[in-house]
């Protein structure tokens, strides 16, 4: 591992953005379309974080997860997303200008989320305007989601990075997994959707309770041209 990180992949929802309501609520009015009980909000922070496929399942009840009832509550959740994405989605407070300082000092800056593709490009584009991302990458269906470590890695190569030089900053086990298998630096943030000690579990070796504490994991030869 190196001393200082030459690259950072962060994750999105929970780390960079805070979608939960947005989220919650496309996934209630599913439920409700098709007479299922609904959840509080917060019971979504342990719903998301898979991928589409695996919140679907979660918000489910268990008695009602065949397979004609996943794909409807699917295409209900999909549909109410789509009108939703960014009624109260926003950026973490300090989030902005953490990005801004990275790329000022010349780090690369990499997005991999389990949203979509679509959704993952449409939101940092939406949130994140005029910062220029090395690379955004969302969940398609050559790649296997998170935390399988096949996309960080993909990533480390389009860096031409070694994976030990990159930290991967996310806010659940599925981000502190995945980094641990792709071998880079596992960072939680604490201001996400889960909690210290499932990052810590998970192997966290740094946690953030602020966006601007990542700084101190940044060489201080790199001067920002901001």
């Amino acid at each position: 591992m190196t001393a200082f990180p030459r690259a950072f992949i962060f994750d999105l929802d929970g780390t960079l953005l805070n979608t939960l309501e947005d989220l919650a609520d496309s996934g209630n009015i599913a439920l409700a379309a098709i007479g299922l009980p609904q959840h509080p909000v917060d019971a979504y922070r342990m719903f998301v974080g898979l991928g589409v496929g695996e919140l679907v399942q979660r918000m489910l009840p268990e008695n009602s997860r065949d397979e004609a009832t996943l794909k409807r509550a699917g295409e209900l959740l999909m549909a109410e997303y789509k009108e939703r994405w960014k009624l109260k989605t926003r950026p973490y407070p300090g989030i902005p200008e953490l990005l801004r300082e990275l790329l000022d000092r010349g780090l690369p800056v990499c997005v991999l989320s389990n949203k979509p593709q679509d959704y993952t490009d449409l939101t940092v584009r939406e949130f994140f305007p005029g910062l220029a991302f090395t690379f955004v990458r969302g969940s398609r269906p050559e790649v296997p989601n998170k935390p399988h470590p096949a996309g960080a890695l993909a990533l480390a190569g389009e860096l031409g990075l070694a994976p030990g030089q990159i930290a991967f900053v996310g806010d659940s086990s599925t981000d502190m997994r995945t980094a641990r298998g792709a071998g880079m630096l596992p960072v939680g943030v604490l201001w996400g959707f889960r909690d210290e000690a499932e990052l810590t579990a998970n192997g966290a070796l740094h946690l953030l309770s602020a966006p601007g504490d990542l700084l101190t994991l940044v060489d201080p030869a790199l001067r920002s041209k901001g």
